[in-house]
């Protein structure tokens, strides 16, 4: 009848791949509107943490994204996990088993062996702008100049002047960013299992790392950040998050629909 809304379109979301022997503790929302209830489907020894899905509402909004990261991120604290990417979705249970658990059996196995006991961890830093524009200002006599010439100038007649030294600057602080990232790197060498530079996302970012920790080493992490804290004596505001899922050291065969 007219006005009668038609079936829903099921689907099963898939956030990450997990061992066979864990159990889920009381009930959890995930993603979608209305969310559905966190559960398990296993297969191949290995288990998929799943919820269904109706994909004739919307799917991908922000708050699914957040709601993503945060369950992902919870299991990586307690047990291994293999992120799926944002937004992965099978027809049905047995779909997840045959085109995603069973295909992928030894891969998968062999990835979460590899983070036993391990989760991510990212070092964000961010320099304090008037701190790191003096130290540019006072290494670089050509820089300083150009700050000189156009203070209190003409915007549209120092236009070239402006570009120039808006373009030193830049160069300046990205060797910078270079230098703290590579001392960054070489404090962290030997007490963690693996690391990746990720790319800045603001101009003024100092280091950006995702760090690969076993449970044991966050602790030396924190150390080591609050030494650098301290060293750069303000300079970079420093900030670690985590523990997370290891996104940045894994990859799955993710499936969509």
């Amino acid at each position: 009848m007219a006005g009668e809304s038609g079936p829903a379109q099921a689907g099963v979301y898939v956030y990450g791949i997990l061992p066979p022997d864990i159990e889920l503790s009381g009930e959890q929302a995930g993603v979608g509107d209305p969310p559905g209830q966190l559960r398990l489907i296993h297969a191949s020894e290995l288990a998929a943490l799943v919820s269904d899905v109706d994909l004739a509402g919307p799917l991908g909004t922000p708050g699914d994204l957040r709601a993503h990261q945060e369950i992902l991120d919870q299991c990586a604290a307690a047990l291994p996990v293999l992120p799926m990417r944002f937004g992965a979705v099978l027809a049905s249970d047995d779909a997840v088993a045959s085109e995603l658990l069973e295909p992928h059996q030894e891969e998968f196995a062999a990835a979460l062996d590899g983070l036993e006991g391990r989760a991510q961890y990212v070092v964000k830093g961010r320099y304090h702008e008037d701190m790191i524009l003096a130290e540019v200002l006072a290494d670089s006599p050509q820089a300083d100049r150009l700050r000189s010439a156009i203070a209190d100038a003409d915007p549209v007649a120092t236009r070239d002047a402006r570009i120039a030294l808006g373009e030193l600057i830049s160069l300046a602080i990205a060797a910078r960013r270079e230098a703290d990232t590579r001392a960054l790197g070489d404090q962290m060498d030997g007490f963690c299992a693996a690391s990746l530079v990720r790319e800045p996302t603001h101009e003024l970012d100092a280091v950006h790392v995702a760090f690969l920790l076993d449970e044991e080493q966050a602790s030396r992490q924190e150390q080591i950040v609050a030494a650098l804290a301290d060293h750069w004596d303000g300079r970079v505001q420093l900030r670690v998050l985590g523990p997370m899922a290891a996104y940045d050291f894994v990859g799955t065969a993710g499936s969509g629909g």
